[in-house]
């Protein structure tokens, strides 16, 4: 069947276009006024111009740059109410500085972000700066978020990571105790294991943090091990045997084997862009990346690549609306989950389905949530299970009786599946659904409409504002542990009798509460929720807030598109390209209504909980910034090379002429009122060559905001600096998409060919530091 234009609500699949991340030039376009000039002859005061990013959070430290005239050493950045700080400023010259808002920011609970006001304090002595800017902080440090789950290896003890609030939960199943335990920044993904001895340990990682926790769970109360562990750590898991962690990471895109016995690194491998996804099996190490939806078995012993998993065309799919598309497949969705059996000697992986690619039918977006079936041996996909309906999650399999769950976030249930059925033939998955398990609501869940218009007409039920997330089998495979990120509660489930198909909800264990900002919260649960049962969600095109790979969509041009990140989006509007929303508000009214097919309409309600959600979605903080908040002398490249970031600010501003299209603070024209939406041609590439007969190629498309740039992957609107195309299906071209831009950048767009190999890097150490 065809699916609507987009397949999120915050529709921004196209939004800000991502045409490059270097430079446009155009002859209509004005030098824009934030861009700060050189102080005038005689005058003594400085003055603020701008700061950046506009929106930031409370949840970590986070690196802002100062824009402004006359600026000096000794200046200070004045935060006003509620947070009410001066910040050391670092200046680097006379219109640009470097400040970091501190980690420890507190606002009240209540209250869903903080607009500030942000002057310059002047050095001793100096006349008093003019000028002010607004620095909106997110307060995320009172929005619990729970995102992982872990089981003791004796049963008996639920942990719980919520990475805003920098806390692990540990949650006696049998009594309902909760306890806090210290975790260091961001705690980000958790697991257990025993050790040589038998002693059980619990060990995280951090985003923020470059720490690896240990806590012994024979001694509950005492100070964790801690080992050294990359920086944005994004999954975990453990050889207790081998006495080894793998981490995955997504500053640099790697995965590291860190040794438990004295904290060395025993080897690191690159990988695909925004790995998290892991898991073993005998002595291969399965990686899942959220960008290219593909799966790297590494060998655990030296983290050598043995095979790159993808759904290939023609690969099976069995149920839901993309079956008979099996053959215009050009590549993968986002592993979601992640997790093997030995006994059937398979993977299996939740994700979005197999990914379409152009087709005559002109069927869009191509989301079909369920279960895929991996042979690692032979390194293939060998079908996917689709659902139809929903966006499954979090797994766990039963080696014992070889059942399979799975948890759809987007509508609120527990699936029960026969993983023998999935492994055995088509037939055999069609028929391994066992059972559709809802989670019920603890009592006074605050719902996003009147409960009768749920569960009729083909819509979700009520259950779909509980958010199961992640998994967890007891160890003798009788109980199952669902973690539930919206209702901040554990399901237990009884699952003694799931494959006669009743498995059933015993009771629900609070785990914190959830209430404190309701509306953000609600507006958290449209934005996983699949209401109209299309497999359509706000998540389903952009994971956790950010990008989720390409689709081939939007009725108008029809072509093959990044999906773009959701980050900071708030500030850099009109959205789609070309652009045709001009809020967020809009975007998601318009939008929404189409994902779920108007089954119901979004009323205004939704609209405003949703746009609360959606505008408060910061940028990460950038990791290449120092403690003073300003880049470091040199940056290594991820290509090996090593750039100045200093020299490539003075080339951005100068020689390159970038800040035409490309102004400060957001580092893009749609920041500003006066000059956003303009639609450019540039000379990139309009279209990966993926059957164009059948893909609109229309030139053209908007600056996009450069913040953040070091985290997105691919670049471009068409995906092409990322992306190749290898017969009829999208390959990995580069994993350093912005290396691609410059290199192939003419005289349209900043014509780097001008430039020295040198200054291409230290244009790109900028770049990154952004």
């Amino acid at each position: 069947m065809k699916r609507s234009w987009a397949a999120v609500t915050t529709a921004l699949v196209l939004c800000l276009a991502g045409v490059a991340v270097f430079v446009m030039r155009s002859r209509e376009l004005p030098a824009p006024a934030q861009v700060a000039q050189a102080v005038e002859p005689g005058r003594g005061s400085a003055r603020l111009v701008s700061i950046g990013p506009r929106l930031t959070s409370n949840q970590t430290s986070e690196p802002l740059s100062v824009y402004g005239e006359g600026l000096e050493p000794g200046m200070r950045l004045a935060l006003g109410e509620p947070v009410s700080r001066e910040l050391p400023l670092k200046v680097v010259d006379a219109r640009h500085a470097y400040a970091r808002l501190p980690a420890d920011v507190e606002l009240p609970p209540e209250l869903p972000v903080a607009s500030v006001k942000v002057r310059l304090s002047s050095a001793a002595g100096g006349p008093g700066p003019e000028g002010e800017a607004r620095l909106d902080v997110v307060n995320d440090r009172a929005f619990p978020d729970l995102f992982a789950l872990a089981l003791s290896p004796d049963g008996r003890t639920a942990f719980i990571a919520s990475p805003p609030t920098d806390t692990v939960f540990a949650l006696d199943v049998s009594s309902g105790q909760v306890t806090a335990l210290a975790a260091a920044d961001g705690p980000s993904a958790i697991t257990t294991y025993k050790d040589t001895e038998g002693r059980a340990w619990l060990a995280v990682v951090h985003r923020f943090s470059p720490e690896l926790r240990l806590y012994a769970l024979d001694a509950p109360g005492s100070a964790p091990r801690v080992l050294p562990a990359p920086v944005g750590a994004s999954g975990v898991v453990v050889d207790g045997r081998g006495e080894v962690a793998f981490i995955a990471e997504q500053v640099r895109d790697t995965v590291r084997a860190v040794s438990l016995a004295d904290g060395k690194e025993r080897w690191s491998a690159a990988v695909d862009p925004n790995p998290r996804e892991l898991t073993r099996w005998k002595d291969l190490l399965a990686v899942g990346s959220l960008q290219t939806g593909q799966v790297e078995l590494l060998r655990q012993a030296d983290g050598g690549l043995v095979s790159t998993v993808v759904p290939m065309p023609g690969v099976p799919i069995v149920g839901g609306g993309t079956e008979k598309f099996s053959k215009q497949v050009m590549g993968g969705k986002a592993p979601r989950g992640l997790v093997a059996s030995e006994k059937l000697g398979r993977l299996f992986i939740a994700s979005l389905g197999p990914n379409v690619g152009p087709n005559a039918e002109r069927m869009e977006v191509s989301p079909n949530g369920g279960v895929a079936v991996l042979d690692p041996k032979r390194g293939e996909v060998v079908r996917h299970r689709g659902f139809g309906a929903g966006v499954t999650e979090g797994l766990a399999v039963d080696e014992a009786s070889g059942l399979l769950y799975a948890a759809d976030i987007g509508l609120g249930q527990v699936r029960v599946l026969d993983g023998r059925k999935l492994v055995e033939s088509e037939d055999g998955a069609r028929k391994a659904l066992l059972q559709e398990l809802p989670i019920p609501l603890p009592e006074q869940t605050p719902r996003a409409r009147p409960d009768e218009d749920y569960g009729k007409e083909g819509r979700a039920g009520v259950e779909l504002h509980s958010g199961p997330r992640s998994l967890a089998l007891a160890p003798d495979g009788r109980t199952l542990y669902v973690l539930n990120r919206h209702t901040g509660t554990v399901a237990v489930v009884d699952v003694a009798e799931a494959r006669k198909g009743q498995a059933r909800v015993v009771k629900q264990l609070p785990v914190t509460e959830m209430r404190t900002q309701a509306k953000r919260r609600l507006g958290q649960v449209l934005y996983f929720a699949d209401m109209g049962r299309t497999a359509m969600s706000c998540d389903a095109c952009h994971l956790e807030g950010h990008t989720g790979g390409v689709f081939f969509e939007k009725t108008k041009p029809m072509r093959i598109y990044r999906s773009t990140t959701v980050r900071g989006s708030r500030d850099t509007p009109p959205y789609f390209t070309p652009a045709s929303t001009h809020s967020i508000a809009e975007t998601i009214k318009t939008v929404g209504n189409r994902n779920r097919f108007q089954n119901p309409a979004l009323t205004d309600v939704e609209v405003e909980a949703l746009s609360l959600f959606t505008s408060l979605v910061p940028t990460l903080p950038n990791p290449f910034r120092g403690e003073d908040g300003a880049p470091p002398e040199t940056l290594a490249l991820p290509d090996g090379h090593t750039g100045r970031p200093a020299e490539g600010r003075t080339l951005f501003e100068g020689k390159g002429g970038c800040t035409v299209c490309h102004p400060a603070p957001l580092y893009t024209l749609d920041q500003d009122p006066a000059t956003r939406g303009k639609y450019l041609e540039v000379g990139t590439p309009i279209a990966l060559p993926l059957r164009t007969d059948q893909q609109e190629l229309v030139p053209g498309a908007a600056p996009p905001a450069l913040v953040g740039t070091w985290d997105i992957w691919p670049l471009l609107t068409s995906a092409s600096a990322g992306y190749e195309v290898k017969g009829d299906r999208l390959v990995v071209g580069t994993r350093f998409p912005l290396r691609v831009v410059l290199e192939n950048s003419g005289p349209q767009h900043g014509n780097a060919q001008a430039l020295t190999p040198q200054e291409r890097d230290d244009l790109l150490a900028f770049l990154l530091t952004l």
